[in-house]
């Protein structure tokens, strides 16, 4: 049994992270390694790689190149991927998925991708990053895990100076609480940058024939920007092979780094019973959103009618609404107990295109019983307003996926219970 340092864990004993510095920006922190998994490589096993992140991990770039490279390295293994990549979609909502998507088909290797698309308070990144290290381990002690900090350019200052972001140098506090290493992306491109063989912005000039460019929208690496990501990758995984001493991990004597985490947040099924008003279950096996997300979202259930609603009692601290956003997305109101009413939309200035989110509906930092429930308004969104630039130029170019004002609910995310 692998025992881990104890570290201050209660809430009350940690700095508050907005007044901490930012950590330095180190390319590796191999902490105790993967030995685990580096063990069933050599001994030629299957092994299975999870990657749990954003669009740039779900990308055809460093997520398939490092596993490509792990084939090489090892020929005698039996390595798969489990790809639990959602576009546009932070930490968040991974801390609630991710027993669904990639810790119930067993990782050897859990990579964690969320330093672009994590945002807001430093405290909330560590909530949902400590809440997926305690899960996994929860439910095997001996999966290995690494977080992998990418980074957009608005990022790049910070690398300048040798520094983490805010968002980074939190999710460092959970790697140094639990010894789990993390590899950094940004100082081999930042360095790559300030001598002048890479340009972090841009798209190819036929008249610079010899000009690198690591991405063409100052976020999603191309070709080039993820090649530097799986040098990084293979650099880090050499230096680690051999470091650590394996076995199963022991949550450390049961006291978080945050005692708020969210290791209990979980993936609740919407039931017949908390539909009110018309609803539709939509089939998977047809043409349709239903089918396109069905390895994320099992059942989608659509309202196309003023006044259909979810109706359910939240016994908790948090609930929210895993679903759809799209290009035909509604208005709905939420109502928790006697609290004013709010208005939440189903469409956003990038919905030209059907994509997974969430929908906040209550949170609360105690747990406590709550009534609740969010109605499809049937009023339209202004989305003329809404999109601009190129979003709204497809729009006037194809307005009949944009005349309906629908909800596709998938499922509920809470921490807590669910009573109907």
């Amino acid at each position: 049994m692998r025992i881990l340092p104890i570290i201050a864990a209660a809430v009350a004993a940690i700095a508050p992270l907005h007044a901490q510095e930012q950590a330095t920006a180190n390319e590796l922190s191999i902490r105790g390694g993967l030995p685990n998994f580096f063990d069933k490589l050599k001994k030629g096993e299957e092994v299975r790689v999870g990657y749990l992140g954003g669009s740039i991990t779900a990308a055809n770039g460093w997520r398939v190149k490092s596993l490509k490279w792990l084939k090489e390295q090892y020929p005698a293994a039996k390595l798969s991927e489990i790809n639990a990549t959602i576009g546009g979609t932070g930490s968040d909502l991974g801390v609630f998925r991710a027993d669904q998507d990639v810790i119930s088909k067993k990782p050897d290797l859990l990579f964690v991708e969320f330093a672009v698309n994590d945002g807001g308070p430093a405290e909330k990144v560590q909530r949902c990053m400590e809440g997926i290290v305690r899960q996994t381990w929860k439910a095997d002690p001996t999966t290995d895990i690494c977080f992998v900090y990418t980074l957009s350019e608005p990022m790049l200052p910070a690398y300048k100076d040798g520094k983490f972001t805010t968002v980074a140098t939190a999710m460092e506090g959970v790697a140094d609480h639990y010894q789990i290493p993390s590899i950094a992306f940004g100082p081999e491109v930042t360095k790559q940058v300030l001598d002048g063989s890479l340009i972090f912005t841009g798209k190819p000039d036929p008249a610079k024939p010899g000009q690198r460019y690591f991405t063409g929208d100052s976020v999603h690496p191309n070709d080039t920007g993820h090649e530097v990501y799986q040098t990084v990758i293979a650099r880090s995984l050499t230096a680690m092979k051999d470091s650590g001493t394996g076995g199963p991990y022991k949550l450390v004597g049961k006291e978080p780094l945050r005692a708020d985490n969210w290791e209990n947040a979980k993936i609740v099924p919407i039931t017949q019973s908390m539909l009110k008003g018309k609803w539709t279950k939509q089939d998977p096996t047809q043409p349709g959103p239903a089918k396109t997300f069905h390895n994320r979202v099992p059942e989608f259930w659509k309202a196309e009618e003023a006044g259909a609603s979810i109706e359910f009692i939240l016994e908790g601290s948090v609930a929210q609404v895993y679903g759809l956003v799209g290009p035909d997305g509604g208005e709905v109101e939420i109502k928790v107990d006697e609290l004013a009413p709010k208005k939440a939309l189903l469409f956003d200035k990038y919905c030209t295109y059907h994509r997974l989110g969430k929908m906040d509906l209550f949170s609360s930092p105690s747990a406590d019983r709550h009534t609740i429930s969010v109605t499809l308004t049937g009023k339209m969104p202004d989305k003329a307003k809404i999109l601009s630039g190129e979003n709204l130029k497809k729009m006037e170019a194809n307005p009949e996926p944009y005349a309906k004002a629908v909800w596709y609910a998938g499922s509920l995310l809470v921490l807590g219970d669910v009573a109907e």
